[in-house]
C-alpha cells in the first residue's frame, strides 16, 4: 500500500507519532462492550460507559460530537472527532444513544482512540427506531423530545464535572441541538454527512428555485453550483415525483439547513478538490468548509496511530474473508454490497446472484443476515463450492477495498461507501437505491469517472445482463484503464487533503485556531 507522500510510515508497521498528535490520548473505544445484540439494562450500560471513559485525558478545549443515530451518520462523525483530538489540548466526547451502545458490537481491530464515548437517550432505548416504525416522522419527533432532555443533562453533566463543552458539532438531521448547545454557552458546528453537490440541490429545493417534486418533464436541469445537467432520476429520491417514502423523510433533508446561517461553523464531509465548484457554492450560500474525506487515516494520511477503524459496528463480523481475497490473483475480485439499509426484492436479489455469476469473475458479496433469505436457493453452496463466489453477513469493507484482489466495487452509492471507493482507488459499478445515492451514482460515472452506473429496466429491476455488462465493463472492458487511473488519481487527491497542509487539514487546522488553541 502506498503511504502519503508526506508521511510515510505504513499501514501495518509501527508508527511514530506526527508532530501535532505528540500528546495524542489514546482509549480503546467501546473495547469492554459486549458483543451481543441485545442491549442490557441502561443502568449498567451507563456505569461501564462511566469506567470507560473516565481515563481519559484532559484538553484545554471540549467538542462534543452529536451524530444522527444510525451507522452512516455515526462514522463520519467519530472520524472527525478523531481528526480533531489528535491535536494536543484537544479533549472530544461522542454522544450516541443507549440503543446503538447495546447494539454495537465488540470490532476485530479496533485500536485505540481519543474519543470519549457518552450515552444518551432517544426515547427508544431498547428497539431503537424500529419501536416506532423505523427512521421515520414518529422516530424524528421521539428523538427530538427526548433527545433534548436526554442531552441537555449530558452537557449539564460534562459541566459539573469540569469540562464544559467548548462546542458541539452536531448532525444537521438534528437541526434543533443548536438551542442546547448555546443554552450551555457553547460555540455550534454543523456537520452535512453528504456531498457538496447534494447539499446544493438541497439548497435550492429549500429556496424554490428547484421547483419539488422534481418530474421527468422538468430535466435537464441546470442549477449554479452544478457542473453538470441533472435529470429527474439523478436528484435525490426525496425530491422526485416518483418518491414513495414517508413525507416525513424529505422534511428531514429539507430541514437540515434550518438555523444554518446562525451556527458558528458549517462542515461538509468532502474535500475541495473533489468538488471544487460545489465547494464554492457552499461556501458562499453559508460558510461551509470541507473536512473529509472522514475514513480512518490508515487509509489516507497515516498521521493518527492505529487509527485503522471507525469503531462503532451494528453487524456481527466475520474472519474467513481475509483468507478467501488472498487466494485470488490482483484486481480480479468483484466486492459487492448494497450498505446497511436497503431491502432488495427476491426478485432482484436473484437477477444480482446470476448476473454476478455470469461475468466469470470471482465475487465477494456482503447479504445482511436479514436478507440472505432472499438469495436464490442454492446459489451459494453452488458458488462457494466452484470457487467463483463468497457470499457473507458482513466484512471489514476498508480492508476489502484496500486489498490487491479487488478490482471492482459493486455499491449502493451511500456517501460513506462511495468515499471509501474513492480513497482506496477502485473503480465502481454505481446502483443506487435512494436518497442521496442517486446523485452520488451520477458524479461516480459522469464527473469522476470512476465507473459506471447500471440502468433498471420498466419495472425499476436492474436485470442480470445489465449487471453482467456493467460489471465487464469496468473489469476488462475499453474504458477499464481509464477507470482504474480515474479511481487511482481520486485516491492520491483525497490522502493529500488530509496530510499536513491539505485542503481539509488547513480547515481543521483552522478551526481549531478559531475555538482557541493555536
Amino acid at each position: 500500500m502506498r503511504t502519503c507522500p508526506r508521511c510515510t510510515r505504513h499501514l501495518f508497521v509501527q508508527r511514530s507519532r506526527h508532530d501535532l498528535y505528540i500528546k495524542h490520548r489514546t482509549l480503546a473505544l467501546l473495547s469492554t462492550i459486549s458483543s451481543k445484540s441485545q442491549p442490557r439494562k441502561s443502568s449498567t450500560r451507563e456505569s461501564k460507559l462511566e469506567a470507560m471513559v473516565v481515563q481519559s485525558g484532559e484538553g484545554s478545549v471540549h467538542v462534543v460530537l452529536v451524530p444522527y443515530p444510525s451507522q452512516g451518520h455515526i462514522n463520519p462523525v467519530l472520524q472527525f472527532g478523531k481528526r480533531l483530538a489528535g491535536h494536543d489540548g484537544v479533549r472530544c466526547t461522542v454522544a450516541v444513544t443507549r440503543f446503538v451502545v447495546g447494539s454495537t458490537t465488540k470490532p476485530c481491530s479496533l485500536g485505540s482512540s481519543p474519543v470519549r464515548v457518552a450515552v444518551f437517550s432517544d426515547g427508544c432505548d431498547e428497539g431503537g427506531p424500529a419501536e416506532l416504525g423505523g427512521h421515520r416522522g414518529p422516530y424524528f419527533q421521539r428523538l427530538e423530545e427526548a433527545g433534548s432532555v436526554s442531552l441537555d443533562e449530558l452537557l449539564r453533566g460534562e459541566a459539573e464535572r469540569g469540562t464544559p463543552a467548548t462546542v458541539v458539532v452536531y448532525d444537521t438531521f438534528m437541526p434543533w441541538v443548536p438551542r442546547l448547545a448555546r443554552r450551555h454557552g457553547a460555540a455550534c458546528a454543523a456537520f452535512l454527512t453528504q456531498t457538496c453537490a447534494v447539499d446544493v440541490v438541497y439548497t435550492h429545493a429549500r429556496s424554490g428555485r428547484l421547483p419539488v417534486p422534481v418530474g421527468e418533464a422538468d430535466g435537464p436541469l441546470r442549477l449554479p453550483g452544478l457542473p453538470v445537467e441533472l435529470d429527474a432520476g439523478d436528484v435525490p429520491t426525496f425530491l422526485a415525483a416518483h418518491d414513495t417514502h414517508h413525507p416525513s423523510m424529505r422534511a428531514l433533508l429539507m430541514n437540515q439547513f434550518v438555523g444554518l446561517d446562525n451556527v458558528d461553523h458549517v462542515f461538509v464531509n468532502s474535500f475541495y478538490e473533489l468538488e471544487p465548484q460545489e465547494a464554492e457554492h457552499m461556501a458562499s450560500a453559508w460558510r461551509a468548509k470541507t473536512v473529509g474525506l472522514t475514513v480512518p487515516s490508515a487509509y489516507l494520511d497515516n498521521r493518527l496511530p492505529d487509527d485503522t477503524s471507525y469503531g462503532f459496528h451494528l453487524f456481527s463480523p466475520t474472519t474467513e474473508t481475509k483468507a478467501w481475497l488472498e487466494a485470488r490473483p490482483p484486481r480480479t475480485v468483484a466486492y459487492v454490497s448494497f450498505g446497511s439499509v436497503a431491502t432488495p426484492s427476491p426478485a432482484q436479489m436473484a437477477e444480482v446472484a446470476e448476473g454476478l455469476y455470469n461475468t466469470g469473475k470471482p465475487f465477494l458479496w456482503v447479504v445482511r443476515a436479514s436478507e440472505t433469505s432472499k438469495i436464490p436457493e442454492g446459489f451459494a453452496a453452488k458458488a462457494a463450492k466452484q470457487g467463483r463466489g463468497l457470499i457473507v453477513t458482513w466484512c471489514p469493507q476498508l480492508e476489502v477495498l484496500a486489498h490487491p484482489a479487488v478490482g471492482c466495487f459493486v455499491t449502493h452509492c451511500g456517501w460513506n461507501s462511495t468515499t471509501e471507493g474513492l480513497s482506496a482507488g477502485v473503480p465502481m459499478v454505481a446502483v443506487p437505491q435512494w436518497s442521496d445515492q442517486t446523485m452520488n451514482a451520477k458524479y461516480i460515472e459522469d464527473v469522476w469517472r470512476v465507473g459506471v452506473r447500471v440502468r433498471p429496466d420498466g419495472e425499476g429491476v436492474v436485470r442480470k445482463e445489465e449487471l453482467e455488462r456493467c460489471v465487464r465493463e469496468v473489469m476488462e472492458g475499453e474504458r477499464s484503464k481509464e477507470f482504474m487511473e480515474n479511481a487511482n488519481g481520486w485516491k492520491e487527491k483525497a490522502r493529500n487533503a488530509m496530510c499536513e497542509g491539505g485542503s481539509s487539514d488547513k480547515n481543521i487546522v483552522e478551526f481549531i485556531a478559531k475555538i482557541g488553541l493555536i
